[in-house]
């Protein structure tokens, strides 16, 4: 009976478009003291809600009072292939996750679906919460541990199948339900991601840290992006996928099935000098129930001003300058790194200017920087 039942779990997560589906026991993840010295030694950056609720993360039963199963889902959210960004091009770089629609409400809401099932067919009253991304929960340790596969050195899940585009959500209950064995590590010798992250953000295999990371800086931190990052990112202006994209299990990976993950127009490959002049309102209109939205305007801004800083190209001053009278000091104070970053006489006469006008001192110190570079 509960073999049968499990197995018709598993028969409706696949019905409802989820990649993968594993069941796991609710016992305490064996990297929650890892994870907390993670944090410790400061390598979450500036994410301080990673802090949050880091007992319940040890102890799922602090999540889910008698909580006594996890089903864990994935969903493969690879976009079809885009064309090469050509070497000193005004284009951008969006992470795949992020080119189409949230994925958060997408999985959220099918993973409703999936609890609304179990609680219906099951032969007593359930409880269950579902969480995709935001809860208190080590998702990747989870996912491992119910067969949908192995953490690889980037820290990111991989399948034999599928690669490691996926995304991962899962349903706590107060539930029994049949276990799966755990998946093996399938890495073997290879260190092709750690050997692609232009950061260095994987210091040895299996650790992140995510103060190096270009997803962290063109993402999560909200500040001045450091100096001795800035020409390292590229053309990143929001994520990376450098250390998935040489990953010899990704070679084989499917386009996902949901053509809601497919790039929207502006996503494929981003104008970044259409990009700096956008307003908040055409910001607010091309990133609805999009993940950039969480860069907010000022931080997409300001990486494409670096991105732009990186081309190194004189046909870039001209937009970048219009970017030193910005509403945002942050674009602003970017936009003069930039055009210090490509140099020449106009680039200095623009600098020269902005600092006669320009009053915000973070601002003023950009520009005074610029200026001895150029």
């Amino acid at each position: 009976m509960l073999s049968s039942f499990t197995n018709k779990v598993k028969t409706q997560a696949l019905n409802l478009g989820f990649d993968l589906v594993g069941i796991t026991s609710a016992d305490p993840p064996r990297h929650g003291n890892y994870y907390a010295t993670w944090i410790e030694n400061g390598m979450s950056g500036e994410m301080s809600y990673l802090e949050r609720h880091i007992n319940h993360k040890q102890n799922p039963d602090k999540v889910l009072p008698n909580i006594q199963s996890l089903v864990v889902v994935a969903m493969n959210y690879r976009c079809p292939d885009s064309e090469p960004i050509p070497d000193g091009s005004h284009r951008g770089k969006i992470a795949q996750y992020a080119r189409g629609d949230d994925y958060h409400r997408l999985m959220k809401d099918k993973l409703q679906e999936l609890l609304q099932f179990i609680q219906e067919k099951a032969d007593r009253p359930v409880q269950g919460k579902v969480y995709v991304d935001t809860g208190p929960v080590l998702e990747r340790e989870f996912a491992v541990r119910a067969g949908l596969g192995w953490f690889g050195k980037h820290t990111n899940l991989i399948n034999k199948n599928i690669g490691s585009w996926l995304l991962i959500g899962e349903i706590l209950l107060d539930l029994e339900l049949i276990k799966d064995k755990t998946t093996t590590d399938h890495c073997g010798t290879c260190t092709k991601c750690i050997e692609a992250c232009p950061t260095d953000a994987i210091p040895e295999p299996y650790v992140v840290d995510s103060r190096r990371c270009i997803s962290y800086l063109t993402i999560e931190l909200k500040g001045e992006i450091p100096l001795k990052y800035r020409e390292m990112i590229g053309n990143h202006v929001f994520g990376c996928d450098d250390c998935q994209d040489v990953c010899p299990w990704n070679r084989k990976a499917h386009i996902s099935q949901h053509p809601e993950f497919y790039s929207r127009p502006w996503n494929e490959m981003p104008d970044l000098i259409r990009m700096l002049r956008w307003s908040s309102k055409d910001f607010q209109t091309r990133f609805k129930n999009s993940p950039i939205k969480r860069t907010k305007r000022k931080g997409l801004l300001r990486n494409a001003a670096v991105a732009l800083g990186n081309t190194k190209d004189p046909a870039a001053i001209a937009p970048l300058v219009i970017s030193l009278s910005d509403e945002e000091p942050l674009v602003r104070s970017h936009a003069a790194w930039a055009l210090g970053n490509i140099g020449g006489d106009k680039a200095l006469s623009a600098l020269l200017m902005a600092k006669n006008t320009e009053k915000n001192p973070d601002v003023i110190r950009e520009i005074e920087m610029a200026l001895t570079s150029t």
